[in-house]
């Protein structure tokens, strides 16, 4: 859709379009829907353009979508008509858009007619998964307070054989002090650093020293530590999947690069800054 044409969707003001008897009962992206000067209009164009739309608007009725489009598309014909040469910016935008259109029909045609095996992704996982050595993660409880004096005196109640786990539910200020002070399983950066390191430091049973965060004071419980599981085939299919896709999208465009004949020798002599010359693309008017 053109930038310099609003598609006004006062579509919603429209009068509401009935199809004549005689219309075709299966239409075709060729069916013709429209003439301007000879030129036509196809369902087909008609059937992109509300693709392009927004989504908002692609949802209103299309009884009032279809006459508004088709209108649109006879107006913007006709304004294209009255052109009497094609700017060379509009010619250069044009010839972009088929390219990136023409090439990205290219990769979805190769990805189409290239699938990856379930054999060949299972081959994958077992080559990246066979000697996997999971990161650690550990189990830990905690008490937060707001000051080093009541953390102080909470650790000595500790140690002295309270309970972490109902001494957390009475006395933590904290979310998890209503399930025993629990943080279920975390791995490595998921916690704040000053927690983090001092988990690291704990043997399994170990109550921390107060350990200052933004939060407050915490004790800390490791109450167990393990190695991180390798994923199942199946959590880890469709990663696997997309990196073999990748890999064959980058081989196939590698591959016919490397075999078109390419002769790059008009761009040795050109200054990069005239990338930036935007203004060679401006339209050249004059004015009566």
């Amino acid at each position: 859709m053109s930038k310099h044409l609003n598609f006004l969707c006062t579509c919603a003001a429209a009068v509401c379009f009935s199809l004549p008897a005689t219309a075709q009962e299966e239409p075709s992206l060729d069916t013709v829907m429209a003439t301007v000067n000879g030129e036509v209009i196809t369902l087909g164009d008609m059937i992109s353009v509300r693709a392009g739309l927004q989504q908002q608007y692609q949802e209103l009725p299309v009884e009032t979508l279809f006459p508004s489009i088709l209108d649109q598309l006879v107006q913007q014909t006709a304004l294209a008509q009255s052109l009497a040469d094609v700017p060379q910016y509009v010619e250069i935008a044009l010839n972009n858009e088929r390219r990136t259109l023409m090439a990205s029909e290219a990769l979805e045609a190769f990805v189409a007619t290239n699938e990856v095996s379930d054999d060949d992704l299972k081959a994958s996982y077992d080559e990246e998964f066979r000697e996997f050595v999971g990161e650690d993660e550990f189990n830990a409880s905690h008490i937060l307070v707001p000051s080093e004096e009541e953390a102080i005196a909470i650790r000595k109640e500790l140690t002295d054989g309270a309970d972490f786990a109902e001494t957390a539910k009475v006395k933590s200020t904290g979310p998890s002090g209503a399930s025993g002070g629990s943080l279920g399983w975390f791995g490595t950066g998921q916690m704040v650093k000053p927690f983090e390191d001092s988990v690291m430091d704990l043997a399994v049973g170990e109550i921390s020293q107060p350990v200052q965060t933004q939060f407050g004071w915490h004790i800390i419980i490791l109450n167990d530590i393990q190695k991180s599981e390798a994923p199942t085939f199946e959590e880890a299919r469709q990663e696997l999947l997309n990196r073999a896709q990748r890999v064959a999208v980058e081989a196939f465009i590698a591959k016919q690069a490397s075999e078109a004949e390419v002769d790059k020798s008009g761009a040795e002599n050109v200054d990069p800054t005239a990338l930036l010359r935007v203004d060679l693309l401006q339209p050249s008017r004059t004015q009566d």
